[in-house]
């Protein structure tokens, strides 16, 4: 009973301490990306499918080598015997035994292209890898940063609420001295509960922001989801001005879709070379040898099958003549497909530009709006500090007081929208020169 309670005890601190681990656990980038790339089911499927290319490569190589048989044949004959008086059948019985090879050597390089072609296929599999975890981690780095953003919003929200609480009560004090009328006194009232639905609102995208990003790692959706927090109290404004040209240059090299459409238009060039190889004669040999035992023999069964043995060899060539324009279409499809490639590999590089362009253009205009933003919120704080505290003293009404605090709110949020767009806009920019996605 005493080993059973110990046993049940260590069960019990082993589980709360997983469920404290589990409540305590804090997700960073990196291991949200990581987590993603494990359970991902796109990626997971993309991997299956890059071990079937490694499976079809074997098989491609072993068509090299001889081929090599063995078969063992019974047979049972009965025939109508007029023996003497008696008329019936008599049964024979044979056995045979034989061991053949063959293997090809010559048809106009179609296997030698084919193992190309199965090789190359592997490459492109772990290009198409690559590309599907690069547009992952970019969904879970803005994912990421739009529950940091979320969460900004929620504090920011929490303190104007507080601010506002502390306005009320003085205009509770001020209403008790006469100091400002019942309908001043409503509208501060009315603002201190709009800012709580602000907040409740700011906490129910969060909450979505939340479940977005554990989507996107496939992971079951809990309320104990915490995510790092990277200190970004410094101005994200780095003043860059990127060059679209060396950017392009930078990702034009390692890119695994650029990678992955030049493998692709390789692979087309060699399927002409496998239709091509239709005009050709292939040429092959064999080789065997083979051994027989028959009841209708005198000598016995061993003496029968070794004197029975017989080798044979031999080359064959098939010379095609006409194949009713079977090889010219597929020599034709073929060049189709090459020139599809080629239009595919143009279109990635340009896409990649596009993107490229676009990505600049989205920093340069995102350091503006950070600046402009910036700028705006200054100035806004500071006429709103000194509404707060003109509104303290009595000497503007709730109305001018509360447009001032609404353009501080809107203000707010303004900045810290442009903040996070701006530090997007930057890692977006890095990752087509090459750089890890980090915060």
């Amino acid at each position: 009973m005493r080993e059973l309670i110990f046993i049940l005890s260590i069960l019990l601190a082993t589980a709360g301490a997983n469920i404290f681990a589990q409540q305590e656990e804090v997700w960073t980038l990196e291991k949200c990306i990581e987590y993603a790339f494990d359970k991902n089911i796109t990626i997971r499927k993309s991997e299956l499918t890059n071990q079937r290319y490694d499976l079809y490569a074997g098989q491609a190589k072993a068509q090299r080598f001889p081929s090599l048989s063995a078969s063992v044949n019974q047979n049972f004959n009965w025939a109508k015997s007029n023996a003497g008086t008696e008329t019936g059948l008599t049964g024979t019985n044979s056995t045979g035994y034989s061991v053949s090879s063959g293997v090809t050597i010559f048809n106009g390089s179609r296997l030698i292209n084919q193992i190309k072609q199965s090789e190359l296929d592997i490459e492109s599999g772990k290009y198409s890898l690559e590309t599907t975890k690069e547009s992952i981690s970019l969904n879970i780095l803005n994912a990421y940063l739009q529950i940091l953003y979320a969460e900004e919003q929620v504090k920011n929200s929490e303190k104007q609420i507080e601010a506002t609480t502390e306005q009320l009560r003085l205009a509770g004090e001020r209403l008790l001295l006469k100091g400002i009328s019942q309908a001043d006194h409503a509208q501060v009232k009315s603002q201190s509960a709009s800012e709580k639905l602000t907040l409740a609102n700011s906490l129910s995208q969060l909450a979505i922001a939340k479940v977005n990003l554990m989507q996107l790692m496939e992971l079951p959706v809990t309320d104990n989801f915490n995510i790092a927090h990277p200190d970004l109290s410094d101005s994200p404004n780095q003043n860059r001005t990127p060059d679209v040209k060396a950017v392009y240059e930078a990702a034009i090299a390692i890119k695994p879709q650029i990678k992955n459409a030049a493998v692709n238009k390789e692979i087309a060039s060699l399927d002409e070379k496998i239709a091509r190889a239709g005009y050709y004669p292939s040429l092959s040999a064999s080789a065997g040898i083979g051994s027989n035992y028959s009841s209708m023999g005198t000598d016995s069964y061993f003496s029968q099958i070794n004197d029975g043995i017989s080798p044979s060899a031999g080359i064959s060539i098939s010379i095609p003549i006409y194949q009713k324009n079977q090889v010219k279409t597929n020599v034709a499809v073929a060049k189709t497909g090459y020139k599809d490639a080629e239009l595919s590999e143009i279109n990635t590089r340009n896409e990649l530009r596009k993107n490229i362009e676009q990505a600049c253009l989205d920093v340069t205009s995102a350091q503006i709006e950070y600046e402009a933003s910036l700028e705006s919120y200054n100035a806004t704080l500071e006429s709103s500090l000194l509404s707060d505290e003109k509104f303290s003293q009595g000497m503007i009404n709730s109305i001018d007081y509360l447009v001032s605090k609404t353009n501080l709110i809107v203000a707010e949020s303004k900045l810290l929208q442009s903040k996070f767009n701006l530090i997007f806009s930057y890692k977006v920019l890095d990752f087509y020169s090459g750089l890890p996605l980090t915060l």
